[in-house]
């Protein structure tokens, strides 16, 4: 019973699966001809669209299996799930379990699943299906041929009956305690021990048996030649002694290999048992982690998805969950999944380095070059306001409003203030300033790659207030300015004025004292869809440190807006962006993954690499845009094998992932506060000494925000009247003098052409602060 058969190789068919099917098999349209339950369902369709597959792909067949064979593979077609249908797998059939792979490669790694023949029901649906029902699961597998699928069936019951017939035994045996307890291993040791000990008797007597075999036969063979009787008894003499010796050594042999049948006969079905045991515990701990694994996806896609607010859970509308494909998921990938994976992979090593993160902080320290900021930040010297008015229920059919305008620019469509935030357009640029503290920490920085990791970071994190903001801000009026002066507080000045209305644009620009300018003309191009809104951010954002120089140049990607006609809004970034410092010519590549309800991807996903200016990766930085992003320093790169599209994928190495941004959470009631974040319930508050043109003085975003919808709606409607009139009114002057009509000049910025660039866009040519200071806005033009 100690004896294992070795596996019977497999004929190449089953292995390579080289053998093509003939031309006219066709394994599910012949087993509907011959099947009269053959009915029309969305499984059925999708083996139908399976037998396409299989007609050219590699053959599903495997051998047949050989007497005392052990083992069976080949390829059979699983049924996955109404999406999918059936899918190519790999199968093997080993004592008793019979296991799936994707491929045959991922025999070495990755098991998709096993199945326990003992406990298992083999059921035939048709003349292809083979059906199993195992622990309350039941999976549902398709050969190419009848021919075929019989030869799995034979294999699947004789695997049952052996399976079946092994668990009789041992449970037959009288040693039913698990041998898990320290005297039965210490028992078992003992009489491995003695084993070997015979082992070696055997191998000594073996020894003498040759060697007394060998004289032996010798000694006859000279006895055969000899003619004289005398010397005849001499030799015959010889013979007995040797014939003697080999009797003694044959019974010394023969008795030592008693013994040791009999102690293997005694403890063999122990060891036995103790074997189905370990492999039981292995089974089981091995779906156990797979349900585990899937629990885990599960609950991190509810955290994510949650409305409920907490202390330390934002709160919010959210975009659907991606409904579970099928009840039956173990094909999900949890380890390796490569479909919408970027062109690379990291593999996390241990860092030898230990250092401490915070993790109450915000960001983390990536070198010591860029510590903490100061130990400590300047108390703000007045006090913010926290709330504002509770969004007013109001109802309003969006349909009848947005079916005419199909194909128009935003911008261009009369929308009442109930779509809208309290809010313009130019606070809502300002808000890309939330995490302002990434830009201070990377002032500090002596590396150019480390100060591109929290450069990118602060490019994702302005996208984490827009993941429940369905609302749209207003468009500002031509003329219309924004300030933002934390000067005191966080040491940085923010003004903004919209520099064009056709198409919209504005200007921002932002200074610090800690170290850093940033600039931008953003200009927003967007079309309704019917189903879904695009937002096209164009213009380029510039970032110089001062005192390095570095100067970072990157651009915004595609917000999206699904669900317009039908369902909860929610509000998905997809696209590329390419941050470049022009002086060190190092570069950062980022991917936002768009959602897609087949992908099995985290939602939001982001993922990059920071190279330097010889393109050598130095970081990967991963994350996703409504929550945090993480940074990972590459040791060694090497080229891996093709992904599912045959792009070769570069493999990393890397050491234990940096925290670089972490949102804040949302402030309490924020599902009744617009999901305002802390610094958006700010950017409308009253404040004296602002210009004449601020939004903050804009009446009808007032009135909003008061819950007073129908007088800001009204209100609304008169400002835009009163800009168009004061357009006609200034093209008209400048017709009726013969002058060349210029356009509209900003107050506080003017055009230049940028050398890093080429671009001509707007920048901020001074004078606002100055004119602050003296409270001398008689320049500024009446818009309100």
């Amino acid at each position: 019973s100690l004896l294992v058969l070795p596996p019977l190789s497999i004929p190449a068919s089953c292995e390579g699966g080289s053998q093509r099917p003939p031309a006219s098999a066709d394994p599910v349209g012949a087993c509907a001809r011959r099947c009269p339950r053959f009915i029309c369902t969305p499984r059925r369709a999708a083996e139908r669209r399976m037998s396409e597959q299989g007609k050219g792909s590699a053959s599903t067949s495997a051998a047949a299996p050989a007497p005392g064979s052990d083992t069976y593979k080949g390829w059979l077609f699983k049924w996955t799930n109404y999406l999918k249908g059936y899918q190519r797998r790999w199968f093997v059939l080993s004592n008793g379990l019979l296991s799936y792979y994707r491929t045959q490669a991922e025999m070495a790694h990755t098991c998709r699943g096993t199945i326990n023949l003992a406990t298992a029901h083999i059921d035939t649906e048709d003349a292809c299906n083979i059906v199993l029902s195992s622990g309350g699961r039941t999976y549902h597998l398709k050969a190419s041929t009848e021919v075929e699928r019989q030869r799995w069936v034979t294999a699947l019951e004789l695997a049952k009956a052996k399976a079946i017939r092994m668990m009789n035994d041992q449970s037959d045996d009288s040693g039913d305690e698990e041998p898990a307890s320290q005297s039965d291993r210490s028992e078992i040791q003992g009489t491995l021990k003695t084993l070997v000990s015979k082992l070696d008797d055997l191998s000594t007597c073996n020894d003498l048996i040759a060697k007394h075999g060998a004289a032996l036969q010798r000694s006859l063979s000279e006895l055969e030649g000899l003619r004289v009787p005398v010397e005849g008894g001499e030799k015959i003499k010889a013979v007995n002694e040797r014939a003697t010796l080999f009797r003694i050594t044959s019974n010394a042999m023969i008795n030592a290999c008693r013994d040791f049948l009999d102690l293997a006969e005694t403890h063999s079905r122990r060891w036995q048992r103790a074997l189905q045991y370990e492999r039981e515990q292995r089974t089981h701990l091995e779906e156990t982690i797979e349900q585990l694994a899937k629990q885990h996806n599960s609950l991190e896609r509810a955290w994510r998805e949650a409305p409920v607010l907490s202390a330390s859970t934002p709160k919010g509308s959210e975009r659907p969950l991606k409904e579970e494909a099928s009840d039956e998921d173990e094909d999900t990938e949890y380890f390796d999944a490569m479909e919408d994976s970027p062109a690379f992979i990291t593999v996390t090593l241990k860092d030898l380095h230990a250092h401490c993160y915070p993790h109450t902080s915000t960001l983390s320290q990536v070198s010591p070059s860029c510590n903490d900021l100061s130990g400590k930040e300047l108390q703000p010297r007045r006090q913010r306001r926290t709330h504002i008015p509770d969004k007013p229920n109001y109802s309003l059919n969006l349909w009848s409003i947005m079916k005419n305008c199909i194909g128009k620019e935003l911008s261009k469509i009369p929308m009442p203030v109930n779509f809208n935030e309290p809010l313009s357009m130019l606070q809502r640029l300002t808000e890309d300033l939330e995490y302002h503290e990434l830009l201070d920490k990377a002032a500090r920085c002596d590396s150019s790659l480390e100060q591109m990791c929290l450069v990118a970071a602060f490019s994702v994190s302005s996208y984490s207030t827009t993941v429940y903001r369905t609302a749209k801000p207003f468009n500002p009026l031509l003329g219309e300015t924004y300030e933002l002066d934390r000067l005191e507080e966080f040491g940085y000045r923010s003004l903004c004025e919209q520099v064009s209305h056709h198409p919209p644009a504005a200007a921002h620009h932002v200074i610090s004292q800690r170290g850093w300018t940033l600039w931008q003309e953003i200009t927003i191009a967007s079309k309704f869809r019917g189903k879904y809104l695009s937002i096209m951010p164009l213009g380029a954002i510039h970032l110089q440190f001062h005192s390095s120089g570095n100067h970072y140049v990157w651009r915004k990607v595609t917000s999206t807006v699904h669900n317009i006609i039908v369902g909860k809004l929610w509000i998905d970034q997809s696209g590329e962006i390419e941050i470049v410092n022009h002086r060190t010519k190092d570069t950062c590549q980022l991917k936002f993954s768009p959602y897609s309800y087949f992908s099995r991807e985290v939602p939001r996903k982001v993922t990059g690499v920071v190279a330097d200016s010889g393109g050598q990766a130095h970081y990967i930085l991963s994350g996703t845009w409504d929550d945090k992003i993480e940074s990972a320093k590459i040791i060694q790169s090497s080229r891996g094998g093709s992904g599912s599209e045959g792009k070769q994928k570069t493999v990393y190495q890397t050491l234990s992932p940096k925290l670089l941004w972490k949102k804040y959470p949302l402030p309490e009631n924020a599902e009744n506060m617009y999901y305002f974040s802390a610094l958006a319930l700010t950017l409308n508050e009253q404040e004296d000494g602002v210009g004449l043109t601020d939004s903050r003085l804009r009446p009808d975003q007032r009135l909003m925000e008061a819950g007073r919808w129908d007088e800001a709606n009204t209100e609304k409607q008169r400002l835009e009247e009163k800009q168009r009139a004061v357009r006609r009114r200034r093209e008209g002057q400048t017709v009726g003098c013969k002058l060349e009509y210029e356009g509209y000049q900003p107050l506080w910025f003017h055009q230049r052409r940028n050398s890093i660039t080429g671009e001509t866009n707007f920048v901020y040519k001074g004078g606002y602060w100055e004119s602050k200071e003296r409270q001398d806005w008689s320049m500024c033009p009446e818009i309100f």
